[in-house]
């Protein structure tokens, strides 16, 4: 009983992070091709996918100050 309740909640943080991340990809300034890909790559691999994007994905709009 315990190991259902743990894989379930296992489950349900995996799904809320695959959400959070889709919804990043939606709201990220890449082009249209790349965010349809990243978001078939999260929702078909949920685990791979999320870890995948996570270091590979598009990053935030930070620079370096010029020297």
């Amino acid at each position: 009983m315990a190991f259902n309740m743990f894989s379930g909640l296992i489950g349900l943080i995996i799904f809320a992070l695959d959400v959070w991340a889709i919804a990043q990809i939606i709201n990220s300034r890449a082009e249209t091709t790349p965010k349809i890909i990243w978001i078939a790559v999260v929702a078909l691999l949920p685990v791979v996918g999320l870890v995948a994007w996570y270091l590979a994905g598009p990053k935030s709009d930070l620079r370096l100050p010029p020297n």
